[in-house]
């Protein structure tokens, strides 16, 4: 993982800037390009930690039982979390 990325709340944030900034269209190319690759990297942080929250969730409950995620948060297989 990239050392600059602190947490899961800093990254959505960054990315979150990236994406309105990218929006207005006022920068050169070449900045473009940076910025969409460092939105790549945070997107990929973000995904990596919300999977690992996933995994987390489907094996905690409160039989300590393995259970799958509850479908109402949308991470898992059906109509909310179709991947």
């Amino acid at each position: 993982m990239d050392p600059t990325i602190k947490d899961f709340e800093s990254a959505v944030a960054e990315l979150d800037g990236i994406v309105k900034t990218l929006e207005e269209g006022d920068l050169a190319l070449e900045k473009s390009l940076e910025l969409y690759e460092r939105g790549v990297q945070l997107a990929r942080f973000c995904h990596s930690k919300l999977e690992g929250a996933e995994r987390r969730i489907e094996l905690l409950n409160e039989r300590g039982e393995i259970k799958d995620a509850p479908p109402a948060l949308g991470l898992g297989p059906g109509p909310a979390g179709t991947k």
